[in-house]
């Protein structure tokens, strides 16, 4: 047991539970007044049942011995995870840590689907989500599982957290289907300060996610700290220039969602990377996530805050970039293909296909079951009035009206237009 490790990891896995809370800020910014309370709930929630299932059975799913898919029973209810060492850190220190984890991954998800989907439907959901889905694939990649076994690279969830959660945002946003008034009517952020309130926190916080992923206050935590530093600088960079020469001017919520992308590429990267590779890496990150963006906008899929494109592509570039640019000097694991070893990307991109492959499924056969028992979506009265009122009884801006629409002419919107949906990102 080291006292310092421990210390750092005390400090990590706070810094990874105020992501939720984080989260919470930067999506509820970007919806209507009416679904603002609901929305943030969606994340906050997760750190209720979430959480209480983790303990309960996915910690052990996830990390107990098992076999190459899942692990077994035997840490059902925490049994036998103490205050022994887990490395060089207390078991319970490491199970906690991972919670945070699981908790934030699943309230990822709820971007696709605000503004309609249910709360009850959507909190059993999460629930049994983070057992069937997240645990077996953290179990693949972080427990010793196949993708292990394989010699995957994922420092801080770049396949466990991030693909994982874009491929169940996609299949949500498909299965609840999209908003009643999309792409018709003026869907705006109400509160871009929340929203990027929210990505300076999740920024804040995602140190801990990231270089806390090495376990110890070692050189490799200084390295991913570095990693976490100057990789969404670099997608805020290219993504304000793609910003200005397309529409000549940058926005606030653009440069939120570049912050989180350059955060999401270089998760999986962040403890095998040297910080001009970072750099790159975000840089990089930021076109295909734009033109994500930008593509999204012109089709009928209302992936409300853009998951798939933020998470999902960003996830996806991030671990397969991390086959090109990891370096053995710097972690003694393995190199990229830059560094003379191109066989890794191709064990990177045969994870990310067995996360899409296994999540989207999943999340398919346990939306359609949940529906069979409960509506998933709200009513066409409960979703006009806004989801705060319909599933919580409260408001978040009574003294501005409550649930009561802004008049076009407030949003610079001329009577009687038709106004396109698009991307919050780059409205």
């Amino acid at each position: 047991m080291n006292q310092a490790d421990t210390a750092w990891m005390l400090v990590s896995t706070a810094l990874v539970l105020l992501m939720t809370p984080a989260l919470a800020f930067f999506y509820g910014g970007l919806v209507r007044s009416k679904n603002a309370l609901n929305t943030m709930m969606m994340s906050f929630i997760s750190l209720g049942f979430v959480a209480v299932a983790w303990g309960l059975i996915g910690y052990s799913l996830a990390f107990a011995p098992g076999n190459a898919l899942i692990g077994d029973l035997s840490r059902v209810f925490l049994h036998g995870v103490g205050l022994e060492p887990n490395g060089t850190i207390p078991h319970l220190l490491f199970m906690c840590y991972q919670a945070t984890f699981c908790i934030i991954t699943a309230a990822l998800i709820s971007g696709a689907v605000v503004e309609r989907m249910r709360f009850p439907a959507y909190v059993t959901f999460i629930t049994l989500w983070s057992i069937i889905v997240y645990a077996p694939i953290a179990h693949w990649v972080w427990g010793g599982g196949w993708l292990s076994k394989m010699g995957a690279l994922d420092f801080a969830g770049g396949t466990v957290v991030h693909v994982n959660a874009g491929i169940a945002a996609l299949v949500a946003a498909i299965v609840v289907g999209k908003r009643r008034d999309f792409p018709s009517g003026p869907l705006l952020p109400h509160n871009v300060p929340f929203t990027l309130l929210g990505a300076g926190v999740l920024w804040f916080g995602w140190f801990g996610f990231n270089a806390g992923s090495a376990l110890a206050a070692n050189g490799i935590a200084a390295l991913a700290f570095t990693s976490t530093m100057l990789a969404p600088a670099g997608t805020l960079v290219v993504w304000t220039l793609l910003d200005m020469a397309r529409s000549r001017r940058s926005t606030a919520v653009g440069a939120a969602t570049a912050i989180v992308v350059g955060l999401v590429a270089v998760t999986p990267a962040a403890g095998f990377i040297g910080p001009m590779s970072a750099i790159v890496l975000g840089a990089i990150a930021a076109l295909p996530s734009y033109a994500g963006l930008l593509i999204r906008a012109r089709t009928s899929l209302d992936d409300s805050l853009d998951v798939v494109a933020a998470h999902g592509l960003g996830g996806t570039v991030g671990a397969l970039l991390t086959g090109v640019f990891a370096q053995k000097a710097l972690n003694g694991v393995a190199d990229g293909a830059l560094f003379g070893n191109p066989s890794q990307l191709a064990i990177q991109a045969l994870a990310v296909l067995a996360t899409i492959v296994y999540s989207g499924a999943l999340s398919f056969v346990l939306l359609k079951a949940i529906g069979l028992v409960t509506p998933l979506r709200a009513g066409v009265e409960e979703e006009s009035a806004g989801l705060d009122v319909s599933q919580h009884g409260e408001e978040a801006y009574v003294h501005a009206g409550g649930s009561t629409e802004l008049p076009a002419a407030a949003i610079d919107v001329p009577a009687g237009a038709v106004v396109a949906a698009p991307s919050p990102a780059i409205s």
